[in-house]
């Protein structure tokens, strides 16, 4: 299965910049990058090389010097793609990547990955400006985990769904159920192929304890207890305004040390902050963000609630936690904004400065939808029209309330 992604990064590989890949670690991009390749080989027929710099014999031969690249070209004469996996292993990426463009950009393409953005940014200095361009891969989305886990029928279904407003599915309880283990388990290739409860749950565990520890450890992190505790406090408050006061109160650290724990976990790629919208400075809180989780399964994974969906105490929040990504995966996460007024009047999700812009309340519910309730926001933004997003009951418009546009295209 190859990912939405890897479309957009095929484009890409006739362009001039180089081409970095990033996000969390086991979201798939070493095998995107093995995709790439294969693409490149067989259906492009270009050179391609694929290096990773997990093996420390080839990490040693660039880091003695980047010229050294060369040496594993088939045809130097000839414009090759090099995919470097692990860039951020380099000594010095920066430098690296600035002298091979600078020097040999007709000839050498490179697609690199890393593991976070936290590398990426800390060594891909402003040297790099106009030679690079940066691709975030996250976690699977609903379309992708149905692809992954063999349910082709089932996003045939959804897409037929979406085309027609008026048609209707024999299909919708397994629609429903399928939803429902992505909510839960989230989207990490690993977890989503692995069909037993269990194991998901166990995989997710490992993610967990391994791989965030490795964000962890090589981020030079000395309290790992206190990142750990912080990590959880967020799972729990995810949807919430972030309030690093009260945070550092109740780890007993210093706000510095609270603020250096959520820049490495935003770097890589475990957690989002949402800014506030305003435009009246004196009426609307324009300080403290909202905190969300990228991945619904690592969040039940760190609260320890892998409960079926309908019987949460946190529905909602779970709810509101997956639309955000929904959200993040069609626009971006710099177009989303959150509102609240100090009177605190609140909408979810506001998006102003895309082409359409809109807004969105998520609730579990649509019993609990009261449209009275965001009045003034619909006075103050009459030029950012409000909808509202349900889960239950759970019909066939479920799938055209989901924003999937941007996704599909």
């Amino acid at each position: 299965m190859r990912r939405i992604l890897f479309d957009k990064l095929k484009l890409h590989l006739d362009k001039k910049e180089f081409t970095i890949l990033t996000g969390a670690r086991q979201t798939g991009k070493s095998t995107l990058l093995r995709q790439l390749e294969d693409y490149c080989r067989h259906e492009k027929h270009v050179p391609a090389v694929y290096l990773t710099l997990e093996n420390k014999s080839i990490l040693a031969e660039l880091d003695k010097d980047p010229l050294n690249l060369l040496n594993f070209l088939p045809n130097q004469q000839k414009r090759t793609i090099v995919f470097i996996d692990e860039v951020q292993y380099l000594q010095d990426p920066s430098n690296f990547l600035k002298l091979l463009y600078d020097e040999y950009a007709g000839r050498v393409k490179i697609v690199a990955s890393g593991s976070s953005a936290f590398y990426i940014d800390k060594h891909f200095n402003d040297s790099l400006a106009g030679r690079k361009r940066i691709f975030h891969l996250y976690t699977c989305t609903f379309d992708e985990y149905l692809l992954l886990s063999g349910k082709v029928d089932l996003l045939a279904e959804i897409e037929r769904l979406r085309s027609k407003n008026t048609a209707k599915t024999l299909h919708l309880a397994d629609l429903r159920n399928e939803w429902h283990k992505y909510m839960l388990f989230g989207g990490y290739p690993a977890v989503v192929t692995e069909a037993d409860r269990g194991e998901k749950i166990s995989k997710l565990r490992e993610i967990r304890d391994s791989y965030v520890k490795r964000d962890v450890s090589e981020s030079g992190v000395k309290n790992d207890t206190a990142f750990y505790a912080l990590f959880r406090l967020l799972a729990e408050q995810s949807g919430c305004l972030l309030n690093v006061n009260e945070l550092s109160a109740t780890l007993r650290i210093k706000n510095d040390t609270v603020e250096h724990y959520l820049a490495i976990l935003q770097k890589c790629f475990h957690i989002t902050l949402v800014r506030p919208f305003f435009r009246n400075l004196r009426k609307e809180l324009t300080k403290m963000p909202k905190v969300f989780l990228m991945d619904s399964g690592l969040r039940n994974c760190l609260v320890g609630n892998f409960q079926p969906v309908g019987m949460r105490v946190d529905k909602g929040d779970l709810w509101e936690a997956v639309y955000f990504r929904m959200l993040v995966d069609c626009y971006g996460v710099d177009e989303i904004n959150y509102w609240r007024t100090t009177s605190q009047n609140e909408v979810d999700f506001v998006l102003p400065q895309i082409e359409h812009p809109f807004a969105v309340e998520a609730k579990y519910d649509e019993a609990t939808i009261k449209p009275y309730k965001y009045k003034i926001f619909n006075e103050s933004y009459s030029d950012i029209p409000l909808s509202f997003a349900w889960m239950e009951p759970f019909d066939e418009h479920f799938f055209r309330r989901m924003p999937y546009d941007a996704i599909s295209s």
